[in-house]
């Protein structure tokens, strides 16, 4: 079973991205959220990886945290949702309000993803309302990077720039996952990134 996967991005599409891990090209299927978190091709790159495994296939999911594989987990283990439905749904909203919109019974707001109908709103609602305190713990035990450090000193500096803070600490993880290590750095490329 693979859990994580560290190497060069060599390819990058919203659809897949490839992995060199020592010559070897692993095939990861990622959200739209951690999607625009990637550096680079020819970037090195840390994702935690979950493996599933079928009768005819093996497909490995990338994440870029914790909090995120946990629910991507919570979303598969809801009945009738599968891998890709799961990553659909996480890729149609930031994870954070896919958390509140769960927890608050927002049918409205997850109706709205696409691949989700009243029915599977419901069900995710019912099966998943009282779990997602296990993603919630799952973040603190991650500790927010973002609100200490040089990443808050750079989700900070953007965010007094006027840009929202779903969109400053995406940039700024991209950032610091390129490679950047001083804050001017990490500012800079973490500008180019939000402005392109």
């Amino acid at each position: 079973m693979i859990a994580q996967l560290a190497g060069s991005l060599e390819y990058k599409s919203p659809e897949h991205l490839v992995v060199d891990v020592h010559g070897v090209g692993y095939h990861v299927l990622v959200s739209l959220n951690s999607f625009y978190r990637l550096p680079e091709p020819g970037s090195h790159v840390r994702l935690l990886i979950h493996t599933h495994v079928r009768e005819d296939a093996l497909q490995l999911y990338g994440f870029f945290d914790r909090e995120e594989k946990e629910l991507f987990l919570l979303l598969n283990s809801v009945t009738g949702i599968g891998p890709r439905l799961a990553l659909n749904i996480l890729s149609g909203t930031p994870t954070t309000e896919l958390l509140d919109a769960l927890e608050s019974g927002d049918l409205v707001r997850l109706v709205a993803i696409p691949g989700v109908g009243k029915k599977t709103a419901e069900r995710l609602v019912l099966e998943l309302r009282d779990k997602i305190k296990l993603v919630r713990g799952a973040r603190a035990a991650d500790g927010v990077r973002a609100a200490s450090g040089l990443e808050g000193e750079a989700v900070s500096a953007l965010l007094n720039l006027g840009y929202r803070r779903n969109e400053a600490e995406r940039a700024v993880q991209a950032a610091c996952a390129a490679g950047a290590n001083d804050l001017e750095a990490v500012i800079r490329t973490a500008l180019k990134r939000v402005s392109a």
